[in-house]
């Protein structure tokens, strides 16, 4: 028990360490908040034209499925003696919640597969990956992985991309060392193994043109991945010999850019040529979390969880065309129809401690966390 304790605790704070939390200390007989929203609970129009909506403790990442019209939201449900998570599903438009799915495990990473009938969620803490059918069924298949780090621990699902050429997903491993999995999408069967991906695998971008998969790392690489034979092709050192930790991706097909952010040691986004990782430009806007890129409005979209904002780029001179102030921790980004961008807001964890885990205790969420929606259209430039 307190080896798995200690494993949840370890895998919890590298999960912080990649967005730069802050953290408190929360001993037990402190007030408890309720966990779940009223469901006719109504957002928050901000003056900045944002709509905000509370949610729950531990929101990560958030998808918009075009089938249904709903915006799904992954939840690990982070709070003292409750087990498993809860995935909500939101008007895309009100944010109210329209319905709720209830999971045994904690959720983090959300990817849809091409029918818009399925969900793929990571279980950070359990070292797997649930497909969760959202048709009437609503059937569940989960995958567990047994690979270990170096000390014996398990590796956490981080990131998880559908593939829909091939139906397959790829899902990166948070260990030492790191691995890729693949998986075929339909049976959940693993298909494959991708080794020697270096320390704590974080961000995934498929590139379906090139056939490739980019791969970050804590070793301060950019892994590229032949999809055809499901190996490491090349391997990009972002920064050289400094120290760096690239997380996720955005890639500009027509200009052949891959966008990636680091937010710990060089709190930029390198601008890599895409075909052979030449860093052509580090942007000047701090840390930076997150990044999508819409070729529609030829836009960039950043958060800065440190500096607590939403950035909006031009795509060809990254210019900043508009900011929103989001305390506190602006985390995951989405892109939904109508040209609305969706965000998750972190709060602080706190580090939650009993007679019972003194030697291992756990981390929490402070408070329940919110959704924004920003309507592009509108967006102050």
């Amino acid at each position: 028990m307190f080896k798995r304790r200690f494993y949840i605790s370890a895998l919890i704070f590298v999960f912080l360490a990649l967005g730069g939390l802050a953290w408190w200390l929360l001993w037990s007989g402190e007030a408890a908040q309720p966990l779940s929203p009223d469901r006719e609970q109504g957002a928050l129009a901000a003056p900045d034209g944002t709509l905000s909506k509370v949610l729950s403790h531990g929101l990560y990442q958030a998808v918009h499925n075009p089938r249904d019209g709903l915006l799904y939201v992954a939840s690990a449900e982070m709070a003292p003696d409750v087990r498993g998570g809860t995935i909500y599903q939101l008007d895309p438009q009100t944010l109210d919640v329209k319905g709720l799915i209830h999971t045994d495990e904690k959720n983090f990473g959300l990817a849809l597969n091409a029918a818009g009938d399925a969900l793929f969620v990571t279980n950070s803490l359990a070292s797997a990956v649930t497909r969760v059918g959202l048709s009437d069924k609503g059937e569940v298949r989960r995958t567990r992985f047994t690979d270990k780090s170096r000390d014996s621990s398990s590796l956490g699902a981080r990131t998880v991309r559908y593939d829909a050429v091939r139906n397959r997903i790829y899902v990166g491993g948070v260990g030492d060392p790191g691995v890729i999995w693949v998986l075929d999408a339909e049976s959940m069967d693993l298909v494959a193994t991708i080794g020697d991906a270096g320390k704590w695998v974080t961000g995934l971008l498929l590139d379906p043109e090139a056939d490739r998969l980019y791969a970050a790392n804590g070793d301060g690489e950019v892994l590229v991945i032949d999809l055809k034979e499901d190996r490491i092709a090349q391997r990009w050192k972002l920064a050289g010999e400094a120290e760096a930790l690239p997380l996720n991706f955005a890639l500009d097909h027509k200009r052949k850019r891959l966008y990636v952010t680091e937010t710990q040691h060089e709190k930029t986004v390198f601008v890599l040529d895409a075909s052979d990782g030449k860093v052509l430009q580090r942007l000047p806007v701090g840390d930076a979390m997150d990044v999508l890129y819409d070729p529609a409005r030829d836009e960039l979209y950043l958060t800065h969880r440190e500096q607590g904002k939403v950035s909006i780029l031009d795509g060809e001179t990254h210019a900043v065309k508009a900011a929103y102030s989001l305390p506190t921790h602006p985390n995951s980004l989405s892109l939904g129809e109508g040209g609305q961008l969706y965000v998750t807001v972190k709060e602080p964890f706190r580090l939650y401690t009993t007679r019972q885990n003194l030697l291992a205790p756990q981390y929490y969420a402070s408070t329940r966390e919110r959704v924004v929606r920003i309507d592009l259209d509108k967006a102050a430039r």
